[in-house]
């Protein structure tokens, strides 16, 4: 006849301490995972940032025109609201009456930067 209560019927030590072991191997790999989320969504932020303030400064080189533009520079903490970014504008004349501006923001001390180029014509 079998009992039906046996005493060997719990978990053992070891494999308490195993199964705790593999949960944990797995939440740090999770809570690894979640990190590397969190920082690649600030980098999105900031390249999106710095890609909507060059094209505001492309907007407003074009808005004033061939005989407007100019070199220009936008230090870190002048340009408002945005003061982890610094702005310039190079402006190359080309000949033939057509300009290659260049407009570059930079942040984090300028070790990361985009750059958008167009040509003005006369």
């Amino acid at each position: 006849m079998r009992r039906l209560h046996d005493n060997n019927s719990g978990f053992t030590l070891i494999e308490v301490l195993v199964a705790m072991v593999i949960l944990s191997i797995g939440l740090l790999g999770t809570a690894s995972l979640i990190t590397g989320i969190i920082k690649g969504n600030k980098v999105s932020k900031r390249i999106s940032t710095a890609t909507v303030l060059a094209q505001d400064k492309m907007e407003e080189i074009k808005g004033a025109g061939y005989a407007g533009v100019a070199d220009e520079t936008d230090n870190y903490n002048t340009i408002d609201d945005y003061p982890l970014y610094k702005r310039e504008v190079v402006v190359v004349p080309l000949g033939s009456g057509m300009k290659t501006i260049t407009v570059t923001v930079y942040w984090d001390s300028d070790n990361s930067s985009i750059e958008l180029k167009t040509i003005l014509a006369q």
